[in-house]
């Protein structure tokens, strides 16, 4: 891939985009914080599985 395609490719995605909106940017946020707490709980539980059975 040139240079020139990568611009190309470039200016494709800058047209596609936009500015989320505000109920846009919630929900993004929203689903942002679940994965944290998901993962957050699974670290959670793996340590405390950990220092029940090795102590």
């Amino acid at each position: 891939m040139g240079f020139r395609d990568f611009l190309r490719s470039s200016a494709a995605i800058f047209r596609l985009a936009h500015k989320s909106d505000r109920d846009e940017f919630t929900l993004y946020l929203k689903l942002v914080a679940i994965g944290v707490a998901v993962v957050g709980a699974i670290g959670f539980l793996i340590k405390l599985i950990g220092s029940i059975f090795f102590g």
